[in-house]
Parts: structure tokens; sequence; C-alpha cells
């Protein structure tokens, strides 16, 4: 994708590594068409990770758009590199894992079957900032 986004340097200071990691990837997982995409902040309810980051795609191809992008723009705006990933090849549930953070793909069947929002429902969710071209664009 070649929309503009802010540099990570646009952020608030003080903003940690990981919330940065997971803005970042919610933001792109709109700009490749996901929907319905949620951050949780998990700081508070478990050790084992910050964020989820949850976002359906539409088909198998366009989920794959999606975690390829998310990839790509982490490795080049903040050269992290993801520490693995499942469920690609099936396509119906890919969790890409940043450590701190998960990112979780899914169609709608299996984010309604799975139902992460809900299993977390304890968790708080981040507000997504508005993407740079959307100002004044009505809500939706």
């Amino acid at each position: 994708m070649t929309k503009d986004r802010p540099p990570p340097s646009a952020l608030p200071a003080g903003q940690d590594r990981a919330l940065e990691l997971a803005l970042l990837s919610a933001r792109v997982a709109e700009e490749t068409r996901g929907s319905d995409v949620h951050v949780l902040d998990l700081r508070e309810l478990t050790p084992v990770v910050d964020f989820f980051v949850i976002a359906t795609g539409s088909s198998r191809r366009q989920m794959h758009a999606m975690a390829d992008e998310i990839e790509k723009v982490v490795t080049q705006d903040l050269a992290d590199e993801k520490r693995g990933s499942e469920g690609y090849e099936e396509g119906r549930w890919i969790v890409l894992d940043y450590g701190d953070v998960m990112v979780h793909l899914f169609d709608p069947e299996a984010r309604e079957y799975w139902d992460l929002d809900g299993l977390w429902s304890d968790a708080a969710r981040v507000s997504l900032p508005e993407a740079a071209g959307d100002a004044g664009a009505p809500p939706q």
C-alpha cells in the first residue's frame, strides 16, 4: 500500500513500542480492507501478551494481503520482525506473533466461532486514530 501513514515518530511522546506496533498493524489492516478492526489492551489481564489486534477479512486472498502488508510495514516502519505465524495456508484464522503483540486475522465464520472479543471482554479497547485521509469524512 502506498497510502500516507504518520511516521512512528509522530506518535505521542512516551507511547510504548508494543502499542505503536499494535496501532500500526490495525491501521494497515484497515487500509487493506479489513473490517471490524479492534485493538485489545491485555496488559492488566495477562503477562503473556500486551495487545491483540483483531480484524476480519472477506476472503482468503484478502486475509493474505492483510498479513503480508502488516509484515512488510512493521518491518519497514519499526524494523521489527514477526516471531512466528500460523494459519496462513488455511486462511481462516491467521495469527502473526510479534511477541508483545498478536495479530489475529479471521474470516467472518471463524471470528464469530472463536469470539476473541467476547473471550477477552474484560480487556480495554484501544481507540484507533483516524486515518490521515479520513478527517472530515462522514462516519460509517
